[in-house]
């Protein structure tokens, strides 16, 4: 397995064709953002996409006003890069406990049709860490019909209920 994963490996690009109209987007949060899932994200034709987040930090194109009619962000905590769409009424903001989040996932109240997130390099059993993000990304990614990982090999391996198999992701 140790160098299997890499035959999968595809562009940001390729990985978000995927996304239909209509569906439903977990983006990873704080410093686990997945920045080169998220620029192409804006690029994927369809319409209609719902972007769900905590703590996002880095680009979020997809609150811009150009891509207005193509998405509509809601934030379970308002970060800096969407605060002024959610002041406009541009998004939505869903006030909640941090805690009460995966069990909507989980049960499908709040289903998830693709996840966006990052993760460690995968071990020779083709495992790979939440690594510093491990709050609502887990539950979401492991809630989500879709899941598209971005590789960050500086992404550290944390201990506990923290891992993903690789073939449980699109890469």
């Amino acid at each position: 397995m140790t160098k299997d994963w890499q035959k999968r490996l595809i562009t940001p690009e390729e990985a978000v064709k995927v996304i239909k109209s209509g569906n439903r987007i977990f983006i990873g949060s704080a410093c686990a953002t997945p920045q080169s899932l998220v620029r192409a994200l804006v690029q994927v034709p369809a319409e209609d996409l719902e972007i769900l987040h905590i703590l996002t930090l880095g680009v979020a194109p997809y609150v811009q006003e150009k891509f207005a009619e193509r998405f509509r962000a809601n934030a379970f905590f308002i970060s800096a890069n969407v605060r002024k769409a959610v002041w406009e009424g541009k998004a939505d903001y869903t006030p909640i406990f941090l805690h009460e989040i995966p069990k909507l996932f989980k049960t499908q109240r709040i289903p998830i049709d693709v996840a966006l997130f990052q993760v460690s390099l995968p071990d020779e059993h083709g495992y790979c860490s939440f690594g510093i993000s491990v709050d609502i990304t887990k539950p979401a990614a492991e809630s989500a019909k879709i899941r598209i990982a971005e590789i960050n090999p500086n992404m550290p391996r944390t201990f506990g209920n923290s891992f993903i198999h690789i073939v449980y992701s699109l890469f």
